[in-house]
């Protein structure tokens, strides 16, 4: 037998293969009216599965006498190695012509290998059987019989194929034959991706004549639509259903995000762009596009389909398909775009609408991610309409929603309805968002107007009270239209979903509002909240006769009070905070008599509060914090509500005239820290006995805020309900009373009293205890035998090793600042040691292994240090290591391994962050999990840059920086150029995509450089620790959370908003 020609067939048939795969799926999805036709159209529309029924995967045609043990049995291995069925005819008896037995054989079989041998073309049955395959390959007319074979052998001899004599190995290239097979096998199914998708059917039965496949012309396609509408869902399925049919096929994600993180030359990012696409649809990684004419000369001879989704700016499609001469003959480009206007500015005339779903398909929609089901479950279809018209009919809402209720049972539906009446899903608003962020402020502005007042109105009346405010009304409503973000039907605008009953308004963080509508007729407006909008200038009249909270806090630019219509007699939370040039209140304030929250912290040029506070009976939080011109609280005012007042850092109010405070009979929280003029508790104070945490800390914010108080008054023994007592930085503070030993207390901080040399003489019922900074160098033995100590912290002296009891309680040691060259060995023995200082200890080179019970460790400033030893195998440690600019590679990569939380020096995100993107994002993660976790936690990192000259900057600008994702935030406090910050995220899916973009609040000194995310299998142990900020500030629940990291730092603990939730600086 010779081999050469016996193999060189074989690839002959490989070939074969592929063409028969290729016309068998067409004749599939076409059936028998387009048999006749040699070059058929591609269609897109997707043909029933029941189309054939295939009863083996290979037909193999051979001579079985030159092949069968040896070559082919070789064959029939590496198939069943790869799990491909061949037929097998187990040597039936052949006669003169092939029975029908291998007709239905030969039809039957996805594809054909014929295996031509020397004596092949002698049997008349091989021959008859390469007949029928090849008419089956072309459905050719009967011929005589040697015409037949004669042709049906002259048609082989053309395909390529494999030859031999370019293979040493013949067992390599048996492989290479069942791998190709294979993956022609993996190609041949028809992807049911997209099977059950509601609606699919009808939207690509209006998108194929437009789409116009049997035509050689290029042809540009757009998909418009508002957002969430299904444009890329639409567009991935053709995409799916076309792709085989051109030479070259490429899906550009989601370009409205993409490319909005590209330099801002828009011919660098036209390049970008452009190398981007040509990576992608050549599959060369690591292309150079030099100038913008690389795409036309790759791809004018070639026939590609391509899909650019999510396209918003005019210069991506410049730099991705400019002109349609740029593609080859029977090239398709599909857009997808919310913005009407800018498909027709580039000449694409085929524009597919895509319209909301009909009801029924809604509901349809809404139940099959809800119970996999066409339509409700018994018993829910009432829930499922009304969760349904809630969606607005929008099919990433139906999608979401649908999620979301999905295993849930009758009742957690009901409980659900309110809230979704009032709010929208994070993943919705995040993408409805997107689109009203790329307005300008005069769209807005408008689009806020129709949202709230002109839903479903008639165009004519819409005009009639916008042409005052807004020049050229109808030009601007059809901008909105066009952009989807209003839909125009008929003689009316509107959004989907009249919100003209709204309850609810959250603009927080919407930094670039300058103003809103009139809101004097959202009479059902409960809940206001605008928290730094830092360019709102003014706020209109407000209906105060339902308004339950209003949140302006942080709302820099606005120079007049809010004004109300009616009384704000429902007013329940007020927050004024940081309000520019408030002198005083408006008297409304004092009027709101079911007032429970106020806060007016950091309101700088308040001077004083109306007598009209005595109204306020239902108050029981006032924060004050800050006010550094306020002189004097009212008199004669009885607030026996009022469970929390804070006038830290009033640095004008004379505490002996706070006569506020003894008419507070139920008061449990004061905080009296940073008063200059405090040398002495007021006696008023002796009459607060319910007072739980009393707090006289001091920070020295300038030379002349400096302590006075000396001594703690004798009545604090009244204070029998006392847990927290603070006096963190009374440095002349020198003894503790003999009566502060109250069974009630359980936390003690007394950091940075530098004049106190004695351990205090308190209960041993004691939990926290904070001595860091003091002066203090001993330790009673019977510490060791406090029952609920599970705190303390101190700072280092030298004889600290001769207290071994000590050695056993602490849980935090600090040790700054000093000239030590390596750390003490004794240090490994404190086996519940789990926070470590060592800040400033320039000499330190290395840091040896450390109890494993660390899990907080803060090296900054440790200049010289290089090397770090040991592991941290706790879950949630964190690691500072700010301006540790020495730390080896080793070092860094421990660091950010083993910690959840760390902050260290560093160029760019390190590879072990899996998805990655320059500044800020968007990175988006696609889950593959089934079924999809109720949350995932994952790590994220992102490095700080700065934007200029390091040192100029950090003089003139605050060094504060916080990092907003999604509804969260981080807060970045004294953050640091050329830095990584990592930090935990845990997120709530509701969807299998989940986007993340990262941005600072204000960028005027830092920028982001790059971000990471990696999903993190373990979640931190405490599930209440929202977010990190850092050096690290964290949000916190409870202040059992907060006792470790806030004792062993010194920092602030602040409570902000009317839900208590805490921050802690480090």
């Amino acid at each position: 037998m010779n081999s050469s020609f016996f193999l060189t067939t074989v690839a002959a048939a490989i070939g074969l293969l592929t063409v028969l795969r290729k016309l068998r799926f067409h004749h599939d999805n076409k059936g028998e009216k387009d048999s006749s036709s040699s070059s058929p159209s591609p269609s897109i529309v997707p043909p029933p599965s029941s189309s054939r029924i295939w009863t083996h995967e290979v037909f193999p045609s051979f001579r079985g006498a030159d092949v069968r043990r040896d070559f082919f049995s070789h064959i029939e291995m590496e198939f069943e190695r790869k799990g491909i069925t061949p037929f097998i005819d187990n040597e039936i008896k052949r006669g003169e012509s092939i029975g029908p037995e291998l007709i239905r054989a030969i039809r039957g079989s996805k594809i054909a290998i014929i295996l031509l041998s020397r004596n092949y073309a002698s049997s008349k049955w091989c021959l008859d059987e390469l007949v029928e395959i090849n008419k089956c390959r072309e459905e050719l007319g009967q011929t005589e019989n040697i015409g037949r074979w004669r042709q049906a052998l002259a048609k082989v001899a053309t395909i390529a194929g494999y030859h031999s004599r370019n293979w040493d190995n013949e067992a390599a290239m048996i492989t290479k034959i069942a791998t190709d097979i294979s993956n022609i096998l993996n190609n041949f199914t028809p992807s049911n991706d997209f099977d059950g998708l509601v609606g699919m059917g009808v939207h690509l039965e209006k998108l194929e004549p437009l789409l116009y496949l049997g035509s050689d012309e290029v042809r540009m396609i757009g998909i418009w639509g508002p957002p969430g509408i299904g444009k890329t869902t639409i567009a991935r399925v053709a995409f799916n259903q076309l792709s085989n049919s051109f030479q070259l096929s490429v899906f550009m994600d989601d370009l409205k995000a993409n490319s909005s993180r590209l330099c801002s030359d828009d011919y660098s990012v036209k390049l970008q762009l452009q190398q981007q696409f040509m990576s992608q649809i050549t599959n060369h990684k690591d292309m150079v596009v030099s100038h913008l004419g690389v795409a036309s000369n790759r791809l004018k001879d070639k026939k590609v389909l391509v899909v650019l989704d999510g396209v918003d700016r005019s210069l991506q499609l410049d730099a991705m398909a400019k002109e349609t001469w740029w593609f080859g003959p029977g090239s398709r480009i599909i857009v997808t775009t919310q913005d009407h206007k800018l498909l027709r500015a580039h000449g694409v005339n085929h524009i597919y609408k895509v319209d909301f779903p009909i009801n029924s398909e809604a509901l349809e929609i809404f139940c099959t991610y809800s119970w996999g089901q066409k339509s409700p479950k018994d018993g829910f279809e009432e829930l499922a309409r009304e969760v349904t018209k809630l969606s607005g009919e929008l099919p990433l809402g139906l999608r979401v929603m649908g999620s979301y209720f999905r295993g849930m049972p009758k009742q957690e539906w009901t409980n659900s309805l309110p809230r979704l009446k009032t709010s929208l899903d994070s993943d919705i608003q995040s993408i409805l968002k997107f689109s009203y962020d790329a307005l300008d402020d005069d769209e807005k502005l408008l689009f806020l107007h129709i949202a709230c007042f002109f839903s479903s109105e008639d165009i004519h009346r819409v005009e009639e009270h916008l042409e005052n405010k807004f020049l050229d009304v109808r030009q601007r409503l059809n901008v909105l239209g066009s952009k989807s973000v209003i839909g125009i039907n008929f003689s009316c605008y509107g959004i989907k979903e009249s919100l003209r009953c709204l309850k609810w308004m959250d603009l927080s963080y919407s930094i670039y509002l300058k103003e809103l509508p009139d809101l004097s007729t959202a009479t059902n407006l409960e809940k206001l909240d605008l928290r730094n909008c830092s360019s709102l200038i003014k706020l209109p009249s407000l209906s105060g006769n339902i308004l339950e909270e209003l949140n302006i806090g942080g709302c820099s630019s606005l120079v007049e009070f809010p004004s109300f219509i009616g009384n704000a007699g429902n007013l329940l939370v007020l927050d004024l905070s940081s309000f520019p040039n408030l002198l005083e209140l408006s008297p409304y304030v004092g009027n709101s008599t079911n007032l429970e929250y106020l806060n007016l912290s950091n309101c700088l040029d308040l001077v004083k509060l109306p007598l009209s506070f005595g109204n306020l009976q239902k108050l029981q939080k006032l924060i004050l914090n800050g006010c550094s011109k306020l002189e004097v609280l009212p008199t004669n005012v009885n607030l026996e509500s009022l469970y929390e007042l804070d006038l830290a850092g009033c640095l004008s109010l004379d505490p002996g005239g706070c006569s506020i405070i003894g008419n507070a009979l139920n008061l449990q929280t004061l905080n009296l820290s940073s008063l200059p003029q405090l040398s002495d508790l007021p006696s008023i104070i002796e009459n607060a006995i319910n007072l739980v945490d009393l707090n006289l800390e001091l920070f020295k914010l300038n030379p002349s805020n400096c302590s006075n108080l000396v001594e703690i008054p004798l009545f604090i023994e009244n204070f029998q309900k006392l847990q927290r007592l603070r006096l963190r930085g009374c440095d002349k503070l020198e003894v503790l009373p003999t009566n502060i030993n109250l069974e009630s207390l359980d936390a003690l901080d007394l950091r940075d009293c530098s004049m106190l040399r004695s351990f205090p003489q308190i209960s041993a019922n004691i939990k926290n205890l904070n001595l860091i900074g003091t002066a203090i160098e001993q330790v009673p033995p019977s510490i060791r035998s406090w029952p609920r100590l599970d705190a303390l912290y101190m700072s280092y002296f030298e004889n600290l090793r001769e207290y071994p009891h000590a050695l056993e309680r602490i849980t935090g040691l600090c040790l700054t600042d000093t000239e030590i060259q390596e750390v003490p060995p004794w240090v490994k023995k404190m086996s519940r040691l789990s926070a470590f200082v060592l800040k400033g200890c320039r000499k330190l080179v290395s840091v040896p292994p450390i109890t494993d019970s660390i899990y907080y460790m803060d090296a900054s400033d440790c200049k010289s240090l290089e090397i770090l030893e040991g592991s941290f195998p706790k879950q949630d440690v964190s690691l500072i290591f700010a301006n540790c600019f020495k730390l080896n590679q080793e070092a860094r990569d421990l660091i950010i391994q083993n910690s959840v939380r760390a902050v260290l020096p560093g160029g760019q995100v390190p590879a072990c962050f899996t998805h990655r993107a320059i500044g800020g994002g968007p990175l988006t993660i696609k889950l593959t999990e089934n079924p999809l976790p109720k949350y995932m936690t994952f790590k994220a990192c992102i490095l700080l840059l700065n934007k200029g000259d390091h040192a100029t900057c950090f003089k003139e600008k605050s060094t504060k920086a916080v990092v907003m994702y999604k509804n969260s935030s981080c807060k970045l406090t004294q953050p640091l150029a050329e830095h990584m910050y990592t930090f935990p995220i845990t997120e709530e899916v509701t969807f299998s995509e989940l986007l993340f973009e990262f941005k600072l609040e204000t960028d005027d000194v830092l920028k982001i450089g790059e971000c990471g995310l990696v999903h993190h299998l373990e979640k931190p142990r405490r599930r209440q620790t929202c977010c990190l900020r850092s050096r690290f500030e964290l949000r916190l629940k409870s202040w059992d959370d907060l006792q470790t990291l806030h004792a062993l730092t010194g920092r602030a603990v602040e409570e902000r908003d009317p839900r208590r939730s805490a921050e802690l600086n480090m």
